[in-house]
């Protein structure tokens, strides 16, 4: 065995190891996420593409797994998050305890509702995977599904999750672009009027 395979071999064990000892040690699936965001600026994230501040969103008509429809523009007057998924999505699956412990906490009192477009032209398993997704994840926010991928393009969603953070007014007052926890959440949803 020559000197690089075995560099090779003992890099990918190390960083195995560092794997296995992370995910052992982060059995509680609401732990914060980092709370970078609450500081940055209105899109921080580098990504120019979709909707900028100011904005009113493009409106849609989606359905639900249980065929419940949901339209952006009925919300107006309500806090909306309204953030894009796929259930393949790593940073997508560490994020939505977060969203649903917030949801059931909050939906009332702070006048905001939580939209979670599904990207179910992306999805591999399909209708299936995406109900077996919502259940396992107990979410009781609205999943509308964008199945022609038509919401996606609009909004030109292309890292996920993205979320887009709308005002009472309906305009969009912030662009996220990666995994939240509840508390940054909170403060985001705090700071819409």
């Amino acid at each position: 065995m020559n000197k690089k395979t075995f560099g090779f071999i003992i890099a990918v064990l190390l960083i195995g190891t560092m794997i296995v000892i992370m995910v052992k040690s982060n059995t509680d699936t609401t732990k914060p996420i980092d709370n970078y965001l609450l500081n940055q600026e209105f899109n921080s994230s580098g990504d120019e593409s979709g909707l900028k501040k100011g904005e009113i969103p493009p409106d849609f008509e989606l359905s639900t797994v249980s065929g419940e429809v949901v339209k952006l523009s009925d919300l107006k007057g309500k806090k909306v998050v309204l953030n894009f998924w796929a259930s393949w999505c790593g940073p997508c699956k560490a994020e939505m305890p977060h969203m649903q412990k917030y949801y059931k906490k909050n939906k009332d009192s702070e006048n905001v509702e939580i939209i979670a477009v599904n990207m179910t032209t992306t999805e591999k398993r399909g209708l299936k995977g995406i109900e077996e997704f919502i259940t396992a994840y107990g979410l009781t926010f609205p999943v509308p599904l964008d199945e022609q991928g038509t919401v996606m393009e609009d909004y030109q969603i292309i890292p996920i999750p993205t979320t887009y953070m709308i005002g009472t007014d309906g305009k969009v007052n912030q662009k996220i672009v990666g995994p939240m926890d509840e508390k940054t959440l909170k403060e985001l949803v705090k700071n819409l009027d």
